[in-house]
């Protein structure tokens, strides 16, 4: 089996670190590895900041690196999803409405996405890598007995991801990939229509 030189990018293996992370997250959640989890997690959110970051500097940015970080995105953040049941069941069912609503907006853009394309939607917007991010650095203290604050702030702001990615599937009469925002589509759209 040959593997095309087009998966075989620094910034695609990034991707893919985060993908092979997910089944060795599960491993270490169901058998309560705690600490692990969280030093693995860390890994996998430091893969996800660098891998768009080397796609653009080395001139490697693609359709299939945009799909590809998508996938791994889903696939990390429902093994988050269900590790983190596993491992602190209580904070999870404190903070059960802020997770069911981070998850939503985590699900719902890509399925608006998927109804009207049929295909995965890959926009990773600004405000997208902003929410992740808070997210991801606010499961910290959240499950180490710290505040739960910024969880909820991080969920704010994935309310307002989630919209604009929503948006931008409803005003987009094409797929994109790699878009900063709804203000570049609609700027991109009134260009077109000059």
């Amino acid at each position: 089996m040959k593997i095309s030189p087009e998966l075989m990018t620094i910034a695609n293996m990034l991707t893919l670190f985060r993908l092979v992370c997910s089944p060795v997250l599960l491993f270490m959640a169901w058998h309560g590895y705690g600490i692990a989890f969280l030093l693995l997690l860390a890994a996998a959110f430091l893969s996800d900041a660098l891998d768009g970051l080397a796609a653009r500097l080395s001139g490697q940015v693609s359709d299939l690196g945009a799909k590809l970080d998508t996938y791994a995105d889903v696939t990390l953040f429902l093994t988050i999803s269900l590790s983190c049941w596993w491992l602190w069941p209580q904070v999870v069912r404190q903070e059960a409405v802020y997770v069911a609503v981070v998850i939503t907006c985590f699900l719902l853009p890509g399925i608006v996405g998927y109804v009207k394309f049929r295909a995965a939607t890959s926009y990773h917007t600004w405000l997208v890598k902003c929410a992740l991010a808070a997210v991801g650095l606010s499961l910290y203290p959240a499950f180490l007995g710290g505040p739960v604050w910024p969880f909820k702030f991080a969920t704010v702001l994935c309310v307002l991801a989630a919209m604009e990615e929503i948006a931008i599937t409803i005003v987009s009469t094409q797929l994109h990939s790699n878009v900063r925002s709804l203000w570049n589509v609609l700027q991109r759209g009134n260009a077109s229509k000059k």
